[in-house]
């Protein structure tokens, strides 16, 4: 056989690489977070007892509290929607357009068929520059979503290019960590996908810093750290809010 033949015959029988939308279905299902419809209706209530959609209904209730005060037409985004709850909780607002958009597949065709208004749209793609090349939004929701993306300055980039004039961009339920504490935490991701059997998926899991947002005009609108949190809601992660 011709070498060069013998050697692509030999690359192409390697097996190959899960792609993040693989991985990511596949640390859901092991996690038992593949909802049936009836239970994505009812979320984020469906499970009273789960600590993490108690913070969740916490921090969403926050959000649609002060979105509601804004008292006029909002065209939202929401970057990394999966399943698609919060933008429907959004989309309930009576003056909103609200799109989600994921690169799950599984999940986006879910979602489309759960929740339907005339609102609400679901798009599946990735979040880069060619993805809305000429709409604009009034707020960008990344809701449990930042912490897939490499690098913070270019998600937010990304956000900025598509905001409107007095746009906002919101981020929430993500953890942040002390510089000193990132390593530590990256270690325990890898051992946490390790023991699950998809160590794989840690290399799309990135731990991030508040001062990842240096040079962007942003404000804390929750501060975990704070006194009261600490004494009584315990929730766990920051809302920040950035202005274009």
């Amino acid at each position: 056989m011709d070498l060069s033949i013998q050697d692509k015959a030999l690359k192409h029988s390697k097996p190959r690489k899960p792609d993040f939308e693989e991985l990511y279905i596949a640390v859901r299902v092991h996690e038992k977070k593949v909802y049936t419809d009836t239970q994505l209706q009812a979320l984020p209530d469906f499970d009273s007892y789960s600590k993490e959609w108690e913070i969740r209904k916490h921090s969403s209730e926050r959000l649609i509290t002060y979105l509601i005060k804004k008292n006029r037409f909002l065209r939202i985004l929401e970057v990394g929607c999966g399943n698609g709850w919060l933008s429907a909780k959004m989309a309930a607002l009576p003056k909103s357009h609200v799109t989600g958009l994921d690169i799950n597949m599984a999940e986006i065709s879910q979602a489309n068929r759960v929740f339907k208004k005339a609102n609400l749209e679901f798009i599946y793609d990735t979040f880069n520059d060619n993805t809305f090349e000429k709409e604009r939004f009034d707020i960008v929701v990344f809701a449990a979503s930042l912490q897939y993306f490499p690098s913070v300055v270019g998600a937010l980039q990304q956000a900025v290019r598509i905001l409107d004039r007095g746009g906002e961009i919101h981020i929430m339920d993500t953890p942040f960590y002390h510089p000193e504490e990132a390593a530590k935490a990256a270690d325990r991701c890898r051992s946490y996908y390790n023991d699950m059997g998809i160590p794989e998926m840690a290399d799309h899991y990135f731990h991030h810093s508040i001062s990842e947002f240096w040079g962007f005009n942003y404000r804390i609108l929750f501060n975990p750290a704070s006194l009261l949190n600490r004494l009584f809601k315990k929730d766990p992660f920051y809302w920040i809010a950035l202005n274009k």
